[in-house]
């Protein structure tokens, strides 16, 4: 395959990663004519059927909108994505530098400044992604890179989200993704995750810089993931009695098993991590323990020497790394949308959005909406039934756009509205649209608030002849997210007696229950 023409103007070069679902290649921009790396995923192999095949390539595109949200110096620019044949494709900048996997075996024992200057850095990337909010999922020293001035990139920023088939976070053949290494206990039973998922990854990566390895291996990954669930972390300090005690610490909080006990955020750990950071001037710590200098891609260099200019590429860097990171996906660029003359064309724009939606352009269709609706209002009234309809449309229109920060205060205006009606009608948009916040909740990492609302949404449901489905899907999400709190007990009572009911309803082989064995099975195992 070298030599092909990606998109008609990507030329594959040679193979710098393989991997079941796909490869890595580094490549060249004719039209720009520059190096890239470009990741080809096949959803065929992802997929058991052309239909899942199908979603996959809608939530590739999905989430890469989502993701090209994010502006970090810390992660990796996509400079193009879409489909070619039966392929999906990303085309990322070309990265010089080392993954952190091997920095880190090149410099053994790591300074502990170089530690916790690595992941200083890091929360700055998690706390961007996880604002928007974007889970990373697997984070892990190969998904990192140190670039030669010392700074770091994070890498694979969604993918796990894409090859996810919803909040179960399995694939088809019932793995959860990631690695088990650096896999909170949470996310590999298939419960709901969150900022706390990748923080707990975070203490993971932290505690093998600090000690050479990861605080929970095995030969299998049951065994792993049965240590992670139950061994306490050997603290850092009896293996490197230097590390300071506040720095033990806070990997022993990023390592808790209960998601609850972690740092509220990445935020509260980088401000944790900011005293045992270097002050600007001071001489760098070397590989072996004394001072030693902000040389190449030494990850203190960025808070010794800020904007500093870039050692001499030419005579240290290292041979050339690649980073693939999903990010954007460029939509195809349909017409603007129609300006309004003298007064809001509010169907016109109804329409617009209908044909943006059409094609694929979610984010233009918000824009449209968010432009459109004071205008509306100022029109027709707040309380009107037109922009009534287009908030509920802005709403929804934002959570498949996976801005769920943004829609959750509308989904609770319009509930407010509604509840102050009655009628059959308006007590069942509350029960739609409050069911609808509960799930922008859980996409934000707020389970406690996620799980009371959707236990109280629950009975309300049940009561409604019409609609079968939604409480088996409130009763799975129930059951994930206490996997994702650590209640495995409850979360076993609550995915069994679904399973019942489900087998009951659809049968033993209908998807459903298909899915909540394999998760039974799991806890099953892991309990044991």
């Amino acid at each position: 395959m070298n030599g092909r023409i990606i998109a008609g103007r990507y030329e594959l070069a040679t193979v710098i990663g393989q991997g079941g679902m796909g490869q890595v290649w580094t490549g060249y921009d004719q039209r720009l004519d520059r190096r890239v790396a470009v990741k080809l995923l096949r959803p065929d192999r992802m997929a058991g059927t052309e239909d899942a095949a199908d979603e996959l390539r809608r939530r590739f595109v999905r989430e890469c909108r989502v993701t090209a949200q994010v502006d970090h110096r810390g992660l990796v620019t996509v400079h193009d994505a879409g489909s070619d044949g039966d392929d999906l494709y990303l085309v990322m900048q070309y990265v010089e530098g080392a993954d952190l996997a091997d920095h880190l075996a090149e410099h053994d024992p790591y300074p502990w400044p170089w530690a916790v200057s690595v992941a200083a850095q890091l929360c700055s990337v998690l706390a961007a992604v996880h604002a928007v909010p974007i889970i990373h999922r697997d984070l892990k020293p190969r998904n990192v890179m140190v670039r030669p001035d010392g700074s770091v990139l994070v890498l694979d920023l969604g993918v796990a989200s894409v090859l996810d088939a919803d909040t179960t976070r399995l694939t088809r053949t019932g793995s959860p993704i990631g690695s088990p290494a650096y896999m909170a206990p949470e996310q590999a039973m298939g419960g709901a995750v969150g900022p706390f998922t990748d923080l707990y990854a975070l203490g993971v990566v932290l505690h093998e810089l600090l000690s050479g390895d990861v605080p929970f291996a095995g030969s299998t990954a049951l065994g792993v993931l049965h240590r992670h669930l139950y061994e306490p972390p050997l603290p850092v300090r009896r293996v490197r009695p230097e590390v300071p005690p506040a720095l033990e610490e806070i990997v022993l909080r990023l390592l808790a098993k209960d998601p609850q006990e972690r740092p509220a955020d990445a935020q509260e750990v980088y401000e944790a991590l900011a005293p045992l950071l270097p002050a600007p001037g001071r001489a760098a710590p070397g590989p072996a323990s004394g001072p030693g200098p902000v040389g190449p891609m030494n990850p203190t260099r960025p808070f010794l020497s800020p904007h500093a200019p870039w050692p001499d590429r030419s005579a240290t860097a290292p041979a050339p790394g690649w980073g693939p990171a999903p990010v954007p996906v460029p939509v195809p660029s349909p017409a603007p949308p129609r300006a309004p003359s003298s007064g809001p064309d509010v169907a016109g724009a109804v329409e617009e959005v209908k044909r943006l939606l059409d094609q694929g352009g979610v984010t233009q269709a918000v824009d449209l909406l968010g432009a459109i609706l004071p205008a509306a209002a100022a029109e027709h009234g707040e309380r009107s039934g037109i922009v009534r309809s287009l908030r509920k449309q802005y709403a929804a229109t934002l959570m498949d756009d996976g801005q769920y920060r943004r829609a959750l205060p509308e989904l609770r205006r319009l509930v407010d509205e509604y509840a102050a009606e009655t009628g059959p009608h308006a007590a069942r948009q509350v029960l739609r649209l409050r069911y609808d916040a509960a799930q922008c909740l859980e996409q934000l990492g707020e389970a406690v608030g996620a799980l009371n609302e959707y236990r109280d949404l629950l009975p309300r449901f049940e009561n409604d002849p019409e609609d079968p489905a939604t409480p088996f899907e409130i009763r799975r999400r129930t059951g994930h997210l206490l996997l994702s709190l650590g209640d495995s007990r409850a979360a076993h009572d609550t995915l069994v007696a679904l399973l019942l009911d489900a087998e009951r309803l659809h049968g033993p082989h209908h998807p459903l229950p298909t899915e909540i064995r394999r998760t039974l099975r799991r806890l099953g195992e892991v309990r044991a």
